[in-house]
């Protein structure tokens, strides 16, 4: 239960049944978050059109570690869960629990390390990004462009962890099913929604 209501009446015409249609597709349920964007399903829109561009520029890996590294950082249950579920791609559910605690040692590269570190840092306090931040990404061999992709992914992430804990959404209810140390490890702040 958020802490709006969905519009009912929005809810009856095509532009917020086609967005419903396109999350339940996507997700196999309707997530939680999408009744928010009732209000105004245009900024769902243009948020999946944000994310296309913020992918294309850096591998699947990348997006989601940097992802998953801000939304730890903003203690977004809802975010930290879905962003660590995509994660079992690539890691094992220990390896993501530990991820989510900052121990990096072992699991990703130094560079996706200092990706997620850096995530953090904006995600936290991006008025305290210095020069040596970035010194760092450059030295373990990031371009200015791939800098710019890392900082993109991360803002972009604040801005709808923002928007959704700034109005109640509790994560899905799916996420319960997940094994009880992973889901404790990745719920950080909102708790999991009941059925």
């Amino acid at each position: 239960m958020a802490l709006i209501q969905p519009d009912r009446i929005a809810e009856s015409g095509a532009p917020v049944r086609q967005m419903y249609a396109r999350q339940a597709q996507t997700f196999g349920y309707l997530p939680n978050y999408a009744e928010l964007f009732s209000h105004r399903p245009d900024i769902l829109e243009s948020w999946a059109s944000l994310q296309k561009g913020l992918r294309q520029h850096v591998s699947v890996r990348m997006f989601e570690l940097v992802t998953f590294a801000a939304a730890v950082a903003l203690k977004s249950s809802y975010c930290t869960l879905a962003h660590g579920v995509r994660l079992r791609a690539f890691f094992t559910d220990a390896e993501i629990a530990s991820l989510a605690r900052g121990e990096f040692a072992g699991i990703v590269s130094d560079r996706e390390a200092a990706a997620m570190s850096y995530a953090a840092q904006i995600s936290l306090d991006a008025n305290g990004v210095e020069a040596p931040h970035i010194a760092g990404l450059r030295t373990l061999g990031c371009s200015d462009a791939e800098v710019f992709d890392i900082a993109a992914i991360a803002a972009g992430r604040a801005f709808f962890v923002k928007l959704v804990e700034g109005l109640g959404a509790l994560p899905d209810n799916a996420y319960q099913d997940l094994p009880a140390p992973l889901r404790q490890a990745l719920t950080l702040g909102r708790p999991i929604a009941s059925a």
